[in-house]
């Protein structure tokens, strides 16, 4: 237990029991932190947190910290502390840099007349943004309960993907997202910048990228596969950033701790490149346009090798036929491409993607077949490792390394690739046994696009499957099947929004929120003090409300729904908690909707008594939070 040294000092037994008693109190207010941190000591009293307290920022990264936190305060709360070198003798914010093992880790010390948050660079801003979720409302003042907090990240990457290639979002709502992940401590923002239905980085030497590559004329109405005949909407759709925006977009994301790592996908969904450049396809042009190929055949599924070339930006989703020749022509196009990328991202690692190649074309292209018999490969599945190889080489050269989705693999891996595990573990656990480095980021449990409720009709369009809240929350990135040792090459985690049926800020962000705070404590938090229902029940719920307060237009979770038999009457008891701090419950009983004219839960309640022959009832709710908005209807059978 932690206490200031005047309590030590008059410390008795009697006196000891009311204290655990007031610290039993507080532990609710320390155990608000998400992710949860790895030691928390409570205290007793509190800092009281107003305009006039200084924090003392001695290096010029913690000050910059510091400026963040104040903008939070300002946002949040309506004022600034100022920010001084001078040490100070009343009550004030402290930050300390020492080297630790990890320069991510913290240590938050709270006292009624003293915070000293000690760490590297990360670490400091960890701890600002740790005291920020300690931050309570009292009396009319801001208060921070005392408390020591020993803190550090379980996994090194954490990270989210952004797809902004299927539909563009500006950059405000990337710079949007990017706090909120600074906010819950992850690091890495994975953006996919490039796709068969849109480019959206310009590259100064290839113009057509932003001219052509960058639109669409139109899009595809609902769902894909639910319909013969395609209905598109008639509108041009695109966009994208310029070099000086993406600096800035890197600039605004190191500053909050978070890497940005560019994806320029490869060989395959290069659909948008070769409707500007169709030379770098794989058949020669005649008039500007590709030939087909003369080779025949079928591909892996017994299916007549494609040979659509199309030439213009899709508007429809799926996998594309259209993809990069094995030519020199191609090579130089990617290797130009990539010097661009990498003067604008410093980061140490370039996605090139690697996945759904369709190989029907190299199949029937003599220009792809010559390259096999020349390279003595053994099939286009060893082509497409020689591509990859080749790309990896000139990265490697200019001192990046490779990561690629697991699809990489396949005709033998890179040297030095890091693999990103998407198709569930098994190509994680491959590269692993292989030494190679992984980033598991399985659609089992990693792809933010699928649905929240397994009743689809009661939820936005998504792609498809099933990932409630509790299934994010429960994934551990490091597979049983894997030793000790071959889980030391599990990097971390990510996070996957794909947005072919996501295209406008409000549904980017209900896709995200609030599977974005489960993903945070899976990549932050040892799994053996993970607990999924202390996590919803005691933190969860504060920290949506201040969502809602930042205007994040999340996904409002079911509540927890208890149904139990009352001993004395025989009836069922019905007790109905919201995940959303301070919001409202209302219900029917009688199977019919439910909205703000039902009835308005206070307490639990006895159900209704109904005869069998009437079969069960069904309990109806929804949840309207502090501000207004109004969740999905939910139910529950009452048996």
């Amino acid at each position: 237990m932690y206490f200031p040294k005047f309590i030590r000092k008059k410390m008795g037994g009697m006196f000891l029991s009311q204290l655990l008693m007031v610290l039993f109190i507080y532990s609710s207010m320390a155990q608000g932190i998400i992710p949860k941190p790895m030691n928390v000591i409570e205290g007793i009293g509190e800092f009281n947190l107003n305009a006039g307290i200084p924090i003392l920022a001695k290096s010029q990264d913690s000050r910059k910290s510091a400026e963040l936190f104040n903008d939070f305060l300002e946002k949040r709360h309506g004022f600034r502390l100022f920010i001084t070198q001078i040490p100070q003798s009343g009550p004030h914010i402290i930050l300390t840099s020492v080297r630790g093992d990890n320069p991510e880790g913290y240590l938050l010390d709270i006292h009624f007349d003293k915070i000293e948050i000690k760490g590297g660079e990360a670490g400091i801003f960890y701890g600002l943004q740790s005291t920020l979720q300690l931050i309570e409302v009292k009396d009319g003042g801001l208060t921070i309960p005392a408390m020591r907090i020993e803190d550090k990240p379980e996994f090194d990457y954490r990270g989210l993907m952004l797809d902004v290639a299927r539909h563009y979002f500006p950059v405000d709502q990337i710079k949007k997202i990017i706090d909120l992940m600074a906010h819950y401590k992850l690091n890495r923002l994975h953006w996919h910048l490039t796709e068969d239905q849109g480019w959206r980085l310009e590259i100064k030497k290839y113009p057509k990228l932003t001219e052509i590559s960058a639109w669409r004329d139109s899009t595809i109405i609902g769902k894909q596969y639910d319909r013969e005949l395609l209905i598109y909407d008639g509108k041009p759709h695109g966009g994208f950033y310029t070099q000086d925006e993406a600096r800035e977009i890197v600039r605004y994301a190191a500053e909050r701790q978070i890497i940005v790592i560019p994806e320029i996908e490869l060989p395959g969904h290069s659909s948008a490149v070769l409707a500007a450049y169709p030379e770098l396809g794989s058949f020669p042009l005649v008039n500007g346009v590709p030939q087909a190929g003369t080779i025949s055949g079928t591909n892996e599924k017994g299916e007549p090798l494609d040979n659509d070339l199309s030439i213009s930006v899709p508007g429809f989703w799926g996998v594309q036929y259209n993809i990069f020749g094995p030519t020199d022509a191609a090579f130089t196009f990617l290797e130009d491409v990539l010097t661009e990328v990498m003067d604008i991202f410093p980061s140490k690692y370039i996605h090139i993607g690697g996945d759904e190649v369709p190989k029907d074309h190299w199949k029937t292209s003599e220009i792809a077949q010559k390259v096999i018999k020349k390279e003595k490969l053994k099939d286009e599945h060893e082509l497409q490792s020689y591509f990859i190889r080749r790309i990896e080489k000139f990265l490697n050269k200019n001192g990046r390394n490779l990561i690629g989705w697991d699809e990489i693999l396949e005709g033998g891996l890179a040297p030095n690739a890091t693999v990103m595990s998407w198709r569930g573990e098994d190509g994680g656990i491959a590269a692993a046994k292989m030494g190679h480095d992984v980033i598991m980021s399985p659609n089992t449990h990693m792809y933010f696009d699928h649905y929240y409720a397994e009743d689809q009709t009661t939820e936005p369009l998504a792609i498809h499957g099933f990932l409630p809240l509790e299934k994010v929350y429960g994934y551990s990135p490091r597979p049983t099947a894997l030793s000790i040792e071959e889980q030391k090459f599990i990097l971390g985690v990510q996070g996957n929004l794909w947005t072919e049926y996501i295209s406008t800020n409000n549904k980017l962000e209900y896709f995200i929120f609030p599977r974005m705070l489960a993903l945070s404590e899976v990549a932050w938090t040892p799994g053996n003090k993970k607990d999924y229902g202390e996590f919803s029940k005691k933190r969860l719920p504060k920290r949506l409300a201040e969502l809602e307060k930042s205007n994040v237009f999340f996904r409002i979770p079911e509540a927890e729904v208890t149904i139990s038999r009352d001993m004395a009457t025989g009836r069922h008891r019905i007790s109905i908690e919201s995940l959303v701090d301070k919001s409202q419950v209302y219900y029917t009983v009688d199977s019919y909707k439910a909205d703000p004219t039902g009835m308005l839960y206070t307490s639990p309640f006895l159900a209704p008594v109904t005869r069998k022959e009437h079969g069960p009832l069904t309990l109806r709710y929804i949840i309207v939070t502090p501000q207004g908005r109004i969740s999905n209807e939910f139910s529950q059978t009452i048996k």
